[in-house]
């Protein structure tokens, strides 16, 4: 039988922190959908992908719903937050509402709407899902730390700083630029590493890229002990140029 919905669900990517990054159609999408579903890791905490978009949205015209994804290395658990939220968009979407699911960065890369995405397909097949890209974090890092990510035959990794020490090790061995995300609770044992193969000075860390608070660290010393934002991540180049 066909889909009889007329709605539909958007994944958009808003970019790294700038809403100048922002498409022209992600834009168009935010401007006219009547929800907008944004996440955030606590109930209390602000959503960093709404705080892009706010100049966007009409909030007397369209409806905004946080919805609370915890972020834990253990994913045990968390099958209640993602089916309760896959079933809160399913809902409007039956409704006749076409809803936009705003991520940071791109949908397809490290994105919280991939987990919602395996619930739909498996549970909502029927409904019709639009993803619309974004800039990643990973491209605007690599411009504001002036590092090429890839040039002519460059191997190029990224990678969740959660593999242990000779897992990572490989990846420095074999690969001339490595992308690590989700750096800043095991920064200093990745500088540990990074020391001990001679390329703690081929490295910058940067924060927030994008955003008013965008830091970019050539000196990583100075980062070991700290406390470290969780929005970070850390290029390595081993050919500078």
């Amino acid at each position: 039988m066909k889909n009889q919905i007329s709605a539909k669900i958007y994944a958009i990517g808003v970019g790294p922190g700038d809403p100048e990054l922002i498409t022209r159609k992600a834009e168009r999408i935010i401007r006219s959908v009547p929800v907008i579903c944004t996440p955030t890791g606590t109930a209390d905490a602000s959503s960093y992908a709404l705080s892009i978009v706010e100049e966007f949205i009409d909030r007397s015209s369209q409806e905004v719903l946080v919805q609370v994804f915890p972020m834990k290395r253990d994913q045990d658990g968390l099958d209640t937050f993602w089916e309760k939220a896959a079933a809160q968009v399913a809902e409007r979407v039956a409704a006749g509402k076409d809803v936009a699911f705003i991520t940071i960065g791109d949908p397809f890369l490290y994105s919280t709407f991939l987990y919602l995405y395996r619930i739909f397909r498996d549970r909502y097949p029927h409904l019709e899902i639009e993803v619309v890209p974004g800039i990643s974090s990973i491209n605007a890092a690599s411009i504001a730390a002036d590092l090429p990510l890839g040039m002519a035959s460059d191997r190029i990794a990224i990678l969740p700083t959660t593999y242990e020490d000779e897992e990572l090790r490989r990846a420095f061995e074999n690969f001339d630029t490595i992308v690590l995300m989700k750096v800043s609770r095991v920064f200093d044992r990745v500088y540990a590493l990074l020391q001990e193969m001679g390329l703690e000075k081929q490295a910058v860390f940067v924060r927030r890229v994008g955003s008013v608070d965008e830091e970019v660290v050539t000196e990583l010393a100075s980062l070991v002990g700290r406390k470290l934002d969780y929005l970070s991540l850390l290029i390595v180049k081993k050919n500078l140029w």
